[in-house]
């Protein structure tokens, strides 16, 4: 059977509070664990008023607490937002505390728009490979070059380390990067139109086993709207279509519902934005969404499936990711 994994950035509602968004993702975490989905990832997003996820490691912790078998990590955290000491110790912490079941994904993107990027004061992404480099160093997979100033520094606690790492992207940019390195590849098709095949196939090309890795990995990001009828999923994937519409528009507002979104006026500039989204998300009843699922996981060799399902009812999205999983039984 396909792998399956789950993406939660907590989409926050016009019916729930950001706060009661927060609460809830435990609830969806132990329903994954009970259902077998294989690992359950936050991405880090900031300044967002659809979005809650910002705090990547303290809701990493709360849900590892709250299961026992469940992978839990990032998905991931924009290394360029945080200086590498800080993520070493945070991630090794939470190795400590849950020894083998933590995931590190790094991106090098903001997560953010241009004031919470400032506020953050977030580095240009550019220096990404520059600050993989520094948070390996700092945990001992790497050394420090003669002479530099940090190479006294070393991550606290010493005798954790850091989870496996994995790289994520949505171009192809970083592929080859994290097959040098020996280290996981995510491809986030949810949000990127871009075929994945070519940097997955960059990816296992450049690939070098590492201990955490010996083999290439690839996870496939996907956005998933599935309900029991096809008009149901169809309602759910309107929403998100307007949620995209409205974040093109710098408008972070709760996810509406699809009532909302399916008597909107859309312009013909915004229905573009809302068709192109459409056509980037899994749609439909169980069985379909399986059978296309397959078919995409297939098509660029991928290994694992992360589904991302963002509907603007919190049972209604537990109720989806329970059908998806039922259907590939």
């Amino acid at each position: 059977m396909l792998a399956l994994s789950v993406l939660d950035v907590i989409p926050v509602t016009a019916s729930d509070s950001p706060s009661q968004a927060v609460r809830r993702t435990v609830e969806l975490a132990r329903l994954a664990e009970q259902l077998g989905y294989r690992r359950y990832w936050f991405a880090e997003h900031h300044g967002m008023g659809s979005i809650a996820s910002a705090a990547t490691e303290v809701l990493i912790a709360h849900v590892a607490a709250a299961t026992t078998t469940l992978r839990v990590g990032s998905g991931g955290v924009m290394l360029p937002n945080h200086a590498p000491l800080r993520i070493a110790e945070a991630y090794c912490t939470l190795e400590a505390l849950h020894p083998g079941r933590i995931d590190l994904g790094l991106g090098r993107a903001p997560g953010s728009d241009p004031l919470a990027s400032r506020a953050l004061r977030a580095v240009d992404g550019g220096l990404f490979p520059e600050l993989l480099g520094e948070l390996l160093a700092l945990t001992g997979q790497m050394e420090w070059p003669d002479g530099h100033w940090m190479r006294r520094v070393k991550s606290t606690p010493r005798d954790a380390a850091l989870p496996p790492i994995w790289i994520l992207g949505s171009s192809g940019a970083s592929a080859r990067l994290a097959g040098s390195a020996g280290m996981g590849y995510s491809f986030a098709s949810h949000f990127s139109a871009t075929d994945p095949a070519p940097a997955f196939e960059a990816y296992r090309q450049s690939f070098q086993p590492s201990a955490n890795f010996p083999r290439p990995h690839t996870v496939l990001g996907v956005a998933v709207a599935c309900g029991a009828t096809q008009e149901i999923a169809e309602g759910q994937a309107a929403s998100l279509g307007l949620a995209w519409v409205r974040i093109a528009r710098g408008e972070f507002l709760p996810f509406p519902s699809a009532e909302e979104a399916l008597s909107y006026p859309y312009t013909a500039e915004e229905r573009q934005i809302a068709d192109q989204r459409r056509a980037m998300t899994v749609v439909g009843t169980p069985d379909s969404v399986r059978r296309q699922l397959e078919a995409r996981a297939a098509a660029c060799g991928a290994d694992e499936v992360m589904l991302t399902i963002n509907v603007p009812d919190h049972a209604a999205r537990l109720a989806a990711y329970e059908q998806v999983m039922m259907a590939f039984r």
